[in-house]
C-alpha cells in the first residue's frame, strides 16, 4: 500500500472533526465489545495519527501504534513527546509484507485500514499471531459500497461483505466472531456504513 496520500494529509488529519469523531465513536464500540483494563496491551494497526488509541488510552496499559506512512508515524511521536498518547511505541509495520513481531497483545484495533490491504488472508494470519491468547482484534470499516468512497487512486476492497469478512476470521484460526454496526462516514453527501467486526484468539 503505497503511502504517498497519507503522507501528504497526515499534518492536517486530526483538523477534520469527523475523522476525530469517528474515532472516538469506533473507541467508544470497541470499549463496549471487549475487555480492557491497565494491563491490556493494545497494538493499533494502520492507526494513522493515532486517534483511536487516544481515544482508549485512559482505559488500557501499553499502546503500540503501527503504520506504514512516516508522515503518520511522525505526528505520532508529537503526540508522544507532548503528552497525549504517553509510553507509546510507534512502529513501522505492513505486515502485507513483513511477518509478525515475536510480540502479543490482547487487543489488535484497525480502523478503516483492511480495505486498503489487497491480500487479507496473510495479515488476518499475522493479526492472529499477534494475540495472545484469549486476545481479541476489533476491525472497523467500510460495508460494501459502489466504489464510490475513495477520489484517489486505489486498488483496495470498496468495503466487505460482513459473512464473508466473518468467515475469513474464522479460517485466521479466530473464534467468537461477530460484527455489529458501529458509525457512520458521510462524504460527499453521501452516506457510507462503518461496522465493528470482533473476534478473540482462542485459549
Amino acid at each position: 500500500m503505497g503511502t504517498e496520500h497519507f503522507d501528504a494529509t497526515a499534518a492536517d488529519w486530526d483538523r477534520d472533526e469527523q475523522k476525530v469523531v469517528r474515532a472516538r465513536e469506533v473507541a467508544r464500540a470497541v470499549a463496549t465489545a471487549v475487555p480492557l483494563g491497565p494491563r491490556t496491551r493494545v497494538l493499533d494497526y494502520g492507526a494513522g495519527t493515532g486517534l483511536v488509541t487516544q481515544a482508549l488510552a485512559a482505559q488500557i496499559g501499553s499502546m503500540t501504534l503501527a503504520d506504514n506512512s512516516p508522515g503518520m508515524r511522525s505526528v505520532i511521536r508529537d503526540k508522544i513527546a507532548t503528552g497525549v498518547l504517553p509510553g507509546a511505541r510507534v512502529w513501522d509495520l505492513d505486515l502485507e509484507r513483513q511477518a509478525a513481531p515475536d510480540e502479543r497483545f490482547d487487543l489488535i484495533v484497525t480502523s478503516l485500514v483492511l480495505h486498503h490491504i489487497r491480500a487479507l488472508e496473510p495479515v488476518l494470519a499475522r493479526f492472529a499471531e499477534l494475540l495472545a491468547p484469549g486476545g481479541h482484534l476489533c476491525i472497523a470499516d467500510l460495508d460494501r459500497e459502489d466504489g464510490s468512497f475513495h477520489h484517489h487512486d486505489f486498488d483496495g476492497h470498496h468495503g466487505f461483505d460482513r459473512a464473508e469478512l466473518a468467515a475469513q476470521l474464522v479460517a485466521a484460526g479466530l473464534v467468537e466472531v461477530a460484527v455489529e454496526d458501529c458509525t457512520d462516514f458521510v462524504r460527499d453527501g453521501v452516506t457510507y456504513s462503518v461496522f465493528l467486526a470482533v473476534a478473540r484468539r482462542p485459549l
